[in-house]
């Protein structure tokens, strides 16, 4: 059995942020119904198409393990079809704009006294005050919640980074939100509201730049390259470029290769504990012990000739030669995997972490698979959906519409032409 069998969610999500929490929510065994609009779908079904004719991987990536039906909510049979899906699930997703749900006339208060044991989870872009009402994207999201300004290098200029913390880490979060007011039901039997901002969600995600904002207000971070470089903080968390987070001192370094390979990088951390067995491997055994070396704070003001130093002997290898050699010495060191190294991991296929998928348009594609893994529920990644692919089905097993009634639903346009 799944974690989730049995709970259905009503999937009123699009493009990135929503379709990652209902996404995972299929992934643990829930029955997720994806409504559409008729003959137009999810914007990102035709949005960065490499295969004429098909889904793009964009929407197949996000949208696994899930049933399509397509749903013209404005109209009434539309609506009566949507109040009978509100009635039979247990949980309604959406990441509409501020208010559409209480203009489509389904208003929380509404909700409530069509289902009370249905949670409504929402993402927004902002929560409650004055930007509540502001359309967020991705990038906006990184900018807001604290990242972009935290991210790059002290000399340049804020930068977005390629995760999408934004999106994706606030489906993530939401995701959390659903199965705890679930978990919450089992004792009080009610329904609930959950929301998750992005702006909210990516503050969380930089939490430790929070953390760094109130230690500059004590004296100079001096965990960071400026610090040793003498260069003065300013009264905000400044752009540390590839210095660790966690107060270790790190930096990305060029391996053996890196004037034609762009990604021969590795990163490399001298922890404390281990910075005798980093002097050894080096070569540089009178560190152990020289003045200024010996000791962390000591070494604080040194942080650029030591990298200096430590990168002259990383470019004479591979970052997996320098994998290879540290691990044994517990170095913490990770090469820059490529997304094209990661795509031929087999480890990573062999843990389900990424999975290979057959789609009757676009043939066989790559995917990630889930990356939470319980013990006892097993994922099997199911390609996405075609558009309105499980109308009929969801319309006669879900809500039990039969014979004449379901002629009238299927005669009157309000899903679409029935595949």
């Amino acid at each position: 059995m799944k974690a989730l069998e049995g709970i259905k969610i009503l999937d009123f999500t699009h493009v990135q942020s929503g379709p990652t929490c209902t996404q995972l929510l299929g992934w643990f065994g829930a029955d997720v119904i994806k409504v559409e609009r008729p003959g137009v779908g999810d914007a990102t079904r035709k949005q960065l198409v490499d295969v004429p004719g098909a889904d793009s991987l964009y929407f197949t990536m996000l949208n696994h393990n899930k049933r399509s039906i397509e749903l013209n909510s404005k109209n009434e049979v539309g609506k009566s079809v949507l109040t009978r899906l509100i009635e039979e699930c247990d949980v309604l997703v959406e990441n509409f704009a501020p208010g559409a749900l209480d203009r489509m006339g389904f208003s929380w208060k509404q909700i409530q006294e069509i289902n009370p044991r249905l949670i409504l989870a929402s993402i927004k872009g902002f929560g409650p005050g004055k930007y509540q009402d502001c359309k967020v994207y991705e990038n906006v999201a990184q900018c807001a919640g604290g990242s972009a300004s935290t991210t790059g290098f002290r000399d340049g200029p804020p930068l977005v980074t390629g995760a999408q913390i934004g999106d994706s880490g606030t489906g993530l979060h939401l995701c959390l939100g659903i199965v705890t007011a679930l978990f919450q039901r089992e004792k009080t039997g009610k329904g609930q509201k959950v929301s998750a901002a992005m702006q909210d969600s990516v503050l969380n995600l930089t939490r430790v730049k929070l953390r760094d904002q109130q230690r500059l207000e004590k004296g100079p971070l001096t965990e960071y390259s400026q610090f040793g470089e003498g260069v003065e903080f300013d009264n905000s968390t400044p752009r540390a470029g590839n210095d660790s987070g966690g107060g270790q001192p790190g930096r990305i370094l060029r391996c053996k290769g890196w004037e034609q390979d762009p990604n021969a990088y590795t990163y490399f951390i001298i922890q404390a504990a281990i910075w005798e067995k980093v002097c050894d491997v080096i070569g540089e055994p009178s560190w152990k012990t020289l003045d200024g070396f010996a000791k962390p704070k000591d070494r604080l003001d040194k942080l650029n000739q030591v990298f200096e130093r430590i990168e002259k002997w990383t470019m004479t290898k591979t970052k997996f030669e320098v994998m290879e050699i540290c691990n044994p010495h517990d170095i913490p060191v990770g090469p820059i995997l490529s997304m094209k190294e990661i795509s031929e991991d087999e480890g990573l296929f062999a843990t389900g972490t990424l999975v290979k998928v057959d789609h009757p348009e676009r043939g066989a594609y790559i995917s990630v698979g889930n990356p939470i893994k319980l013990s006892e529920s097993p994922v099997e990644v199911v390609r996405s959906p075609l558009l309105g692919e499980h109308t009929l089905e969801i319309l006669s097993s879900v809500l039990g519409y039969s014979g004449n009634e379901l002629e009238k639903i299927i005669s009157s346009g309000a899903v679409g032409e029935v595949k």
